[in-house]
C-alpha cells in the first residue's frame, strides 16, 4: 500500500471516529429526565430525516442520473424513477424487519406514560426495551449510511489529499451530531456509559470500513448506479425508523411539543454542519 493509500485511510478514520465526540458530548445529560430522553429520540429523528431527504437523496438522485459522466448513469426521469423506488424499497425493508422481528407489537395498547416512566427506570439496566431497540435501529440506520461516506472520504483522498482532507474534516463536523443521536436515547434511557459510548463509535467505524472495502474489493464493481442505489435504500431505511419508533417514542415519553423541537434541532445542527460541505 502506498503513502496516498495510507493518508487515505487515515483521514476517512478520523472522520468516522468523530461519532465518539458526539457521544462523549450526550453524557453531559441527566439520567431519568425524560424531558432529555424525549428531545434526544426526536433529535434522532431530526438528524436522521434531513440527512436522508437532504444530503442522501439529492446525492443518490444525481449519481442514478449522470454519474461521473453522462454515459454512465441512467438518464434524468429514469434515474429519479429508480432512486424513488429504492427509497420506498428501503422503507419496506425496514417494515418488513420491524413486522416478522419486532421489539414488541405495535398492536399492543401503550401502557400510560407514569407507566412508561417506570418501565426505564424498573428494568435491570435501568432502560425499556423498546428504547434500547430503537437506538440500536438508529445506529445500524446511520452505520449503513456512513459506508458509502467513508467511500466518498477514500476516493477523495486518493485523487488529491487536499481535497481529501477538507471532505474528512466536512464529514467529521457532521458526525458529531450524529454520535449524540445514537448514544444519548442509550446513556439517558440507562444503559452504561460503556455501551452508548461503543455503540455510538461503532457505527462512525463504518466509515473506515467503507474505505477497506473499496481498497480491497468493491474498487472494479462500484459505479454511480450502485452507490445512488445504496444510498437511495439507507434514506428508506433512516425516514422509517424516524417515522415509526424515534418520534412516536419522543412523544409518549416527553411533553406535547417535544418531539417538534428536538427534531428541528436535529435539523438545524445537521443543517450548519452541512455548510461546510458546500
Amino acid at each position: 500500500m502506498d503513502n496516498t493509500a495510507i493518508n487515505a485511510f487515515i483521514i476517512t478514520f478520523f472522520a468516522g471516529a468523530a461519532t465518539s465526540i458526539g457521544a462523549g458530548i450526550s453524557f453531559f445529560a441527566r439520567r431519568n429526565d425524560f424531558k432529555v430522553f424525549a428531545l434526544g429520540l426526536s433529535f434522532s429523528a431530526g438528524v436522521m430525516l434531513f440527512v436522508s431527504f437532504m444530503d442522501i437523496m439529492p446525492l443518490s438522485i444525481e449519481h442514478m442520473q449522470n454519474g461521473n459522466h453522462a454515459f454512465e448513469g441512467l438518464g434524468v426521469r429514469l434515474g429519479y424513477i429508480a432512486a424513488i423506488a429504492m427509497f420506498f424499497i428501503g422503507m419496506v425493508a425496514a417494515a418488513l424487519i420491524d413486522y416478522f422481528v419486532p421489539e414488541h407489537p405495535h398492536n399492543e395498547m401503550a401502557p400510560a406514560r407514569s407507566e412508561k416512566h417506570a418501565d426505564l427506570q424498573s428494568s435491570p439496566r435501568g432502560a425499556s426495551s423498546k428504547a434500547q431497540h430503537t437506538a440500536m435501529l438508529t445506529a445500524i440506520a446511520l452505520a449503513v449510511h456512513n459506508f458509502p461516506e467513508g467511500l466518498s472520504v477514500f476516493v477523495s483522498s486518493l485523487e488529491d489529499t487536499g481535497a481529501g482532507i477538507a471532505v474528512g474534516f466536512a464529514i467529521l463536523l457532521h458526525n458529531i451530531p450524529e454520535g449524540v443521536s445514537v448514544a444519548l436515547p442509550i446513556y439517558n434511557a440507562g444503559g452504561s456509559k460503556s455501551r452508548a459510548f461503543w455503540t455510538a463509535t461503532m457505527s462512525g467505524m463504518a466509515e473506515p470500513l467503507g474505505a477497506a472495502c473499496a481498497y480491497l474489493l468493491l474498487m472494479p464493481f462500484l459505479t454511480p448506479v450502485t452507490i445512488g442505489a445504496l444510498l437511495s435504500l439507507t434514506a428508506g431505511i433512516m425516514v422509517y425508523i424516524s417515522l415509526d419508533e424515534l418520534l412516536p417514542m419522543a412523544r409518549e415519553y416527553g411533553e406535547a411539543h417535544h418531539g417538534i423541537i428536538g427534531a428541528a434541532l436535529g435539523m438545524a445542527v445537521m443543517a450548519i454542519s452541512s455548510v461546510f460541505f458546500m
